[in-house]
């Protein structure tokens, strides 16, 4: 048992050593300063821009076929957390996001990328709204590197069935948390 349990630890570490490199950064949101307005969602009592903040990334896995993004806020008062972004099949070749790819009718996404829906009920970015008066909540952004170039999953897929594909295929992962409260 404790040599199968030791080789299975060594023949992970080639895959744990191409991903320790892996990173995701964000010129416009971060984990020193809180989120600024311009990213915060229009509605439920916010009134931001609700505009999806500029991402980069470096150092996947060389087996990559595709990346995932997704930014999750484990705080929201809902019992399984909130998702505010969710991107699939973004090709292999693009290591960055412009601002504003989070909406789907601005056509700034990689070409063949889907939006999923959110748990605001459709797709793009969902920029963060806590409720009044709840401590600063923490939104997880994370760049999946994938060994599938397409996710099999229906367009209209909820984000937990997309977040069980993603971890089913997922080779590494880079992220940061940013947070955001309201007074």
């Amino acid at each position: 048992m404790k040599k199968k349990l030791a080789l299975a630890v060594f023949a992970s570490l080639p895959l744990l050593a191409q991903a320790a490199g892996f990173k995701l950064e964000s010129a416009d949101v971060g984990a020193v300063a809180p989120i600024a307005e311009k990213f915060v969602f229009k509605g439920f009592g916010c009134d931001g821009g609700n505009v999806s903040p500029a991402l980069a990334w470096s150092g996947a896995p060389k087996e990559t076929k595709s990346f995932a993004l997704t930014v999750y806020d484990p705080d929201a008062p809902t019992g399984s957390g909130w998702w505010h972004w969710v991107m699939i099949d973004i090709p292999a070749t693009v290591n960055s996001l412009p601002e504003g790819a989070g909406d789907p009718a601005a056509g700034k996404a990689p070409q063949g990328a889907r939006q999923m829906r959110t748990d605001f009920g459709q797709p793009g970015w969902g920029g963060p709204c806590p409720p009044q008066g709840d401590k600063p909540h923490r939104y997880i952004f994370t760049v999946h590197a994938l060994k599938v170039d397409k996710l099999d999953v229906p367009p209209d897929a909820t984000a937990a069935l997309v977040g069980f594909m993603i971890h089913a295929n997922e080779l590494g992962k880079a992220g940061f948390t940013a947070k955001y409260g309201r007074k």
